[in-house]
């Protein structure tokens, strides 16, 4: 057998870099971090056995410079490089250099790299190949008025793709000639920033289609296989946030067939390495090619676990030259895989990024059902320079609804603290019928929640559950302070069992009595509208995560004090509570309520970012729709747009500045 590598370099950060630390720990090999300003405390930097500063915090100043890798790996001896996904990993140029310098690159060879790695090269193979195409231009497009002429010709709607791009970077669905205009110069700006190719192509927007991939492996002698597909038809944005293996649409022929055009397609650039061929699915299952990912996907873990092998091991394996042993027969499917991409961006302000400390960070266990891929720690920071994913949360079952019902478990012990993230969404996704029952599409995002997500958009609890939770925690903090010292002789007190619970402005009077249990657990029968809810939990003062059972259903509640009351968080959503006692709540009625103050007068950042342009000036009369501004972060560019019409009276913030959230850029008479 071919002998490994004992040190390989990881091009790239965050979760990926440490899945990537895990396998090469696990095969005995050294492993070499690098990190830009940003990431000097990073997990990935951390986990390596060694570390090399190489840059300022932008990417382009850091991961998307080539000859720093190099010059790492030099400095280090690593023979290999593993390049994760986006930043270099699917640079032609990048393989190049390393084969120069006789390193070894963990991925396909260049001329692969350049066929299918390019959209616009990839499609035009794909179709001298035989193989199904989406209608479109694939020439390079020289502005927005050829971008516009193009979009005529194929027939609105249309979808305008950055060449290089990748995560739905650089990627514009156009209904008219302005949208088409417009998404151009936006597609082509984040391409610019992200991949350093500001090239950009369009394509016949296919309605109502499933985004389907087929994993491809193969390793250059011979050997290629594909190792069943995903469905990653969950998307906002084109930036997938739900995905599963296998998909609940395919039946056994179509799979095959896909699989081996998949294959045909790896065979005919004589692929090496791991790969992803992805297609559009209609409703009669048909499919068209789409494009090649040649390198290792975000939602790799979903394959891994139906198939029980290690992408990243086999990765690694054919780079050193081994011939792979398994054959087409040899895979096969067991249970169901999905995968929840935890991002920092806050669901209810138009899933803007969130940027910050993680205060408080506590992921799930991990089991033979769940599995946590994360590159962050608690106390670590989520940075503005990066895509701000936090985690990617994967469950597995023996059946779809088992792997729901763990995912949907493993979203309520998320604990996450200190910046917005979307779990309440993903919780939402995971209770829809429509997902439930598989009926999905690209489109599903967008028809499922078409203003947006909101609190009403959470599944529907039994408020009995939270309002039973809070009276037992409220319970056990009495009784625990009953039992404080140096109190004086004779005066003994006795914890009450009669409260009101005020949840969400609604009164509720609860009952609260002490049930026999052992020490290791609590049990409490809490009375609340005739009816007795028995709790039992281990839970102990000052944990977040309450566990437990309320009348023989498992719960797990997350707990945080906020003033004199609590913030429960469960499925998604979140309640603040205050346990009162009963005359206690008859002044609380009495309270007025301080109102928030009028802020429709500014046109607020949404988000923290670069503020890129400012497309107003002060003593101009604007109309509802118009552009006011341009706010950069995480890579993507954010129009801001007048919600009215309106006179702008003063411009607080100019072009270049660093914005805070809810910082003022304009002021409207």
């Amino acid at each position: 057998m071919t002998t490994l590598f004992s040190k390989i370099l990881i091009a790239n950060r965050g979760e990926i870099a440490c899945r990537v630390i895990r396998t090469a720990r696990r095969l005995g090999i050294k492993t070499v971090a690098v990190y830009s300003d940003a990431d000097r405390n990073a997990l990935h930097v951390e986990m390596a056995d060694e570390a090399v500063h190489i840059g300022a915090a932008p990417s382009a100043q850091s991961y998307l410079l080539i000859d720093r890798i190099v010059d790492a790996c030099k400095k280090t001896g690593a023979q290999a490089v593993h390049p994760g996904y986006g930043f270099l990993s699917e640079k032609r140029e990048f393989q190049e250099a390393l084969a120069a310098a006789g390193i070894a690159f963990i991925g396909p060879d260049a001329h692969a790299i350049q066929a299918m790695g390019d959209k616009i090269e990839s499609k035009k193979l794909a179709k001298a190949a035989g193989v199904s195409t989406v209608p479109g231009y694939l020439g390079v497009i020289a502005d927005d008025s050829e971008a516009v002429t193009i979009a005529r010709d194929i027939g609105y709607p249309v979808m305008i793709k950055a060449s290089a791009g990748g995560g739905g970077k650089g990627m514009r669905v156009a209904w008219n000639d302005e949208e088409a205009r417009e998404g151009f110069r936006s597609a082509q700006n984040e391409a610019r920033s992200s991949f350093a190719d500001d090239r950009v192509f369009v394509e016949k927007y296919i309605q109502q289609p499933r985004h389907i991939e087929i994993q491809v492996l193969a390793d250059g002698q011979g050997t290629a296989l594909y190792l069943g597909e995903r469905e990653c038809s969950i998307q906002r944005r084109h930036q997938k946030v739900i995905e599963e293996a296998p998909s609940p649409f395919l039946d056994a022929a179509t799979r095959k067939a896909m699989g081996e055009q998949a294959v045909a397609l790896a065979r005919a650039v004589d692929y090496k390495s791991a790969g992803t061929v992805e297609f559009i699915v209609d409703a009669e299952r048909n499919f068209y090619f789409l494009e090649m990912n040649t390198r290792l996907q975000v939602e790799h873990p979903v394959t891994e676990l139906v198939t029980g092998l290690d992408l990243v091991e086999l990765m690694i394996r054919v780079a050193a030259g081994e011939k792979l042993t398994l054959k087409q027969e040899d895979i096969h499917l067991h249970g169901w895989a999905i995968e929840s991409r935890v991002y920092a961006e806050d669901p209810f302000r138009n899933f803007l990024p969130s940027t910050g400390r993680l205060t408080h960070y506590r992921p799930p266990s991990e089991d033979p059902h769940v599995r946590v891929d994360t590159g962050v720690y608690e106390g670590g920071e989520i940075s503005m320079y990066y895509d701000p994913m936090i985690a990617k949360l994967c469950s597995w079952g023996s059946t779809r609804d088992a792997a729901i019902a763990r995912m949907r478990e493993a979203l309520d012990q998320y604990y996450i603290r200190g910046v917005s993230h979307n779990i309440p969404f993903l919780a939402s996704l995971m209770a829809n019928q429509r997902f439930v029952e598989g009926r999905l599409t690209t489109n599903f995002i967008a028809e499922e929640y078409p203003t947006g997500f909101h609190a009403s958009d959470l599944p529907p609890e039994e408020p009995a559950v939270l309002i039973a939770v809070a009276a037992v925690i409220h319970r056990c903090l009495n009784d625990r302070d009953i039992q404080i010292s140096g109190k004086m002789p004779g005066n003994k007190v006795r914890v009450r069992d009669d409260w009101v619970v005020v949840m969400d402005g609604t009164q509720h009077p609860v009952h609260v009595r002490p049930t026999d249990g052992s020490p290791q657990r609590i049990g409490y029968t809490v009375d609340f509208e005739g009816r007795h809810h028995v709790v039992w939990s281990d839970w102990t003062l000052g944990q977040p995560l309450f566990r437990g059972t309320v009348n023989g259903a498992h719960v797990c509640v997350q707990v945080d004090r906020v003033g004199v009351g609590y913030r429960l968080s469960h499925s998604g959503s979140q309640a603040l509570v205050k346990v009162l006692t009963p005359n206690a709540a008859r002044l609380d009625a009495l309270m007025p309520v301080k109102a928030p103050p009028d802020m429709s007068k500014f046109l607020l950042s949404p988000m923290p970012g670069l503020l890129v342009s400012v497309a107003v000036t002060e003593g101009q009369e604007v109309k509802a729709g118009e552009v006011l501004a341009v706010v950069e972060a995480m890579k993507m560019e954010n129009i801001l747009r007048a919600a009215q019409d309106g006179t702008v009276s003063k411009v607080h913030a100019t072009p270049g500045s660093s914005l805070a959230v809810d910082q003022k850029i304009l002021e409207f008479a």
